[in-house]
């Protein structure tokens, strides 16, 4: 196979990435049982380079390659006829290049609404049609959900982003310097991912040392990102099945642990905390020590709440059989993250991806899954407790650094004609971050993967044959994002 092989947060040269038709690459994807992690394009001229990378998660290896295409090439036979998992990478491309996959089984717009969106149909005289959206109560964002029910049971859900246009990829290249603050609000609930994810990217790029000191703390930052978050999506769970002291007490947890990080870096969500070369804000001993005790509460506090929770039959009557994903589903549309975890499909990049300061710790990864609502809160449970088990044994690390730099200054100057390929694990999944230089060093494409990406059609399937009572409670066990979604 003609690929180049490199790794997490590793640079290399552009110029060495092998270019294949793209009957070859299809060919290649047959037979490396890997998984597709980045498919974007570049503007060459007048010409497009698709680049395809692909994980190899076994080994913690990824796989690079490249295919030219020609302004008379308008069209490639589709991928996701025989790999489900492409089927939003290709709308995607095609949605911002104009090559169109033929015979993509659902080629429909990503983030381009349309006044006559295609909506999918169905005919019988029972069959009727419910929409939601795209503005709804609260604060949350727009997208428009479609059912079509016989009664009360969804027979189909489709899900139409897009109505953000924000532009964030076109604002990095824009940048005359290092942007954490737009890297940092990309996607709110997920600051430290976003950050910690550009940040490796342009440290990379830019040969920048990075202290043990500064990496610890960014991760132990990852993991309360992760815990908090975690832990108000199992309040909003138990509001959906009104079991209101499980809401109550999970948003109050949720606070102790916000307010932690708030602390730390002046910000509930971590703004701040991090910059290119390393991070701003110290974890001293008294700050650690707050830090544990924190945590033991917090830790209390969720595994009382989820056992008395868990032990209810009304509780177990609305979470267990709700909102099913297969293992062999969620693996063949490329599910990521949490998600994926809990329909089995045991994948985390912070430990597949080489990241010493994780595999050294010796944390079993959970766990057992079921795929629907009941195994969604379960995770989350799980990987509370795995975060704050994560944090205390960073913090006693952390003492044997102490007199290392918080920062390195970064050089101004990214390396020419490279490429990186930066992955963090946020809380809902991985965070794909993918810069290209050109000849001067200067960023030609800045491409960004939410994990709600790979995620939103796992909800879609999750919510059929379902009562769309339920939708609500399907929706909150996913929690994607509409953000990382309309970039």
């Amino acid at each position: 196979m003609n690929w180049i092989i490199t790794e997490n947060n590793k640079r290399i040269n552009a110029n060495d990435i092998p270019t294949l038709s793209i009957e070859e690459i299809k060919c290649d994807v047959e037979k490396m049982n890997m998984r597709l992690i980045g498919f974007l394009g570049k503007q060459e001229f007048a010409n497009v380079r698709l680049f395809v990378i692909m994980a190899d998660d076994k080994v913690g290896k990824l796989y690079i390659t490249s295919s030219l295409f020609t302004p008379d090439m308008k069209s490639y036979e589709s991928f996701t006829q025989k790999f489900p998992a492409f089927h939003i990478f290709e709308r995607e491309f095609y949605e911002e290049f104009g090559i169109k996959p033929l015979n993509h089984p659902w080629l429909k717009p990503v983030r381009i609404n349309q006044d006559k969106y295609p909506f999918f149909e169905m005919k019988g005289d029972e069959v009727h049609e419910v929409a939601v959206g795209p503005i709804h109560a609260g604060v949350i964002e727009p997208g428009h959900f479609r059912f079509m029910c016989h009664g009360e049971k969804v027979y189909d859900l489709e899900i139409m982003l897009g109505y953000q246009h924000r532009g964030i990829e076109e604002l990095f290249l824009n940048s005359k310097h290092y942007n954490n603050r737009l890297a940092e609000s990309v996607c709110g609930d997920s600051v430290i991912a976003y950050n910690m994810a550009y940040s490796q990217a342009m440290e990379t790029l830019s040969n920048t040392p990075v202290s043990s000191k500064a990496q610890i703390i960014r991760r132990i930052a990852l993991e309360m990102e992760r815990a908090a978050i975690h832990i108000g999506d199992m309040g909003a769970i138990a509001g959906d099945i009104a079991y209101l002291m499980g809401s109550s007490i999970f948003g109050v947890t949720r606070t102790l642990v916000i307010n932690t990080m708030l602390e730390i870096s002046g910000s509930r969500f971590g703004r701040g905390l991090i910059n290119v070369g390393g991070v701003n804000f110290d974890i001293d001993k008294n700050m650690a020590e707050k830090i544990l005790k924190t945590l033991e509460e917090v830790s209390k506090t969720v595994d009382r709440t989820t056992k008395v929770m868990l032990k209810s039959p009304t509780v177990l009557s609305r979470l267990e059989r709700t909102g099913v994903v297969s293992s062999e589903n969620a693996k063949a549309l490329g599910a990521v993250g949490m998600a994926a975890r809990a329909s089995g499909v045991d994948i985390d990049s912070r430990f597949d991806f080489n990241d010493n300061w994780y595999t050294s710790l010796d944390v079993v990864k959970p766990f057992r899954a079921t795929g629907d609502v009941h195994s969604r809160f379960r995770l989350r449970y799980k990987e509370v407790k795995q975060s704050i088990q994560i944090i205390k044994k960073l913090l006693s690390k952390l003492t044997e650094y102490n007199n290392e730099p918080l920062m390195s200054q970064p050089s101004v100057n990214l390396e020419p004609n490279s490429l990186v390929v930066s992955i963090v694990e946020g809380w809902r999944g991985e965070v794909v971050h993918a810069a290209l230089t050109g000849a001067n060093g200067e960023l030609l494409r800045y491409k960004m993967k939410d994990p709600s990406f790979n995620n939103w059609y796992m909800l879609a399937l999750a919510v059929r044959n379902n009562g769309v009572s339920d939708f609500p409670l399907c929706n909150k066990s996913f929690n994607l994002s509409y953000c990382g979604n309309d970039l």
